[in-house]
């Protein structure tokens, strides 16, 4: 992997271009996806059939007899060589280069511009945030600096992705290091669902109260009657799941431990 090899386009499809390798004349071995024809504006990138390829080996297919190239790669070098020199779980810094609703980008301020995006970084919305939140402008604005986590070098659309919320302290985790089951808290009510009511019992951090516990006041007592959202109301930790980072809650004194 990482080798530049040369062919001749044969085949043109929708899903890509097949690439009669230089030395294996029988058939096409290479394949250039579709996202691997360039990070600039597809339509193709103006591949046609004989046109001669130069690109950059992804992976090679020993069992189906393929390899899979870029031509990206090729196309722009300083900007692969960049994405290829970052580490796994390096910080890299930058400046929130805009704001979709699928994600940001962020201008690092080392390496090349992006041939056709506003920045090389990355942040998918799961990763600018441990917390929930409504808009992405809750947790960062156009033109403000940052430091992200590197997580992986996204050979489809040349671009580093990164991790905001990894560099910021997690609530879960200091919750459930320093919760024990059947404590009591006070929290407020933020979501009714059919299957409980979710409550915020710290900054951060919501736990379910089952709707089983809501469909009847156990003792005939009304102050468990079922909550609406905005009341307080006093609830037990029945259990943390550390992986599923959920928190499991009981309404009913003296509970059992559930976790």
């Amino acid at each position: 992997m990482g080798d530049i090899c040369g062919g001749t386009a044969t085949e043109v499809t929708p899903r890509g271009v097949l690439v009669t390798l230089d030395g294996f004349a029988a058939r096409p071995l290479g394949v250039v996806g579709s996202l691997d024809l360039t990070w600039g504006p597809r339509h193709s990138a103006g591949v046609e059939v004989g046109r001669r390829i130069t690109a950059e080996v992804l992976a090679v297919d020993a069992d189906d007899g393929r390899a899979w190239l870029s031509t990206a790669a090729t196309q722009h070098p300083e900007l692969w060589a960049f994405l290829r020199s970052l580490r796994l779980g390096e910080t890299l810094s930058g400046t929130i280069a805009a704001i979709e609703n699928f994600g940001v980008f962020v201008a690092l301020d080392d390496g090349p511009d992006h041939p056709a995006f506003p920045g090389v970084g990355f942040i998918s919305i799961p990763e600018l945030s441990w917390t929930r939140f409504e808009t992405i402008a809750e947790v960062v604005q156009v033109g403000q600096r940052v430091c992200c986590e590197f997580l992986q070098f996204d050979t489809t659309n040349g671009e580093a992705r990164l991790s905001l919320r990894a560099k910021r302290p997690d609530p879960f985790r200091a919750f459930a290091d320093g919760t024990e089951m059947g404590r009591t808290l006070r929290g407020r009510v933020t979501k009714l669902a059919p299957i409980g009511v979710f409550v915020r019992v710290a900054d951060g951090i919501e736990g379910l109260v089952p709707s089983p516990e809501l469909s009847s006041t156990p003792e005939g007592d009304a102050s468990v009657a079922a909550p609406e959202v905005g009341d307080e109301v006093t609830v037990t930790v029945a259990g943390i799941d550390r992986v599923r980072r959920t928190v499991l809650l009981s309404r009913r004194q003296g509970s059992p431990d559930l976790g």
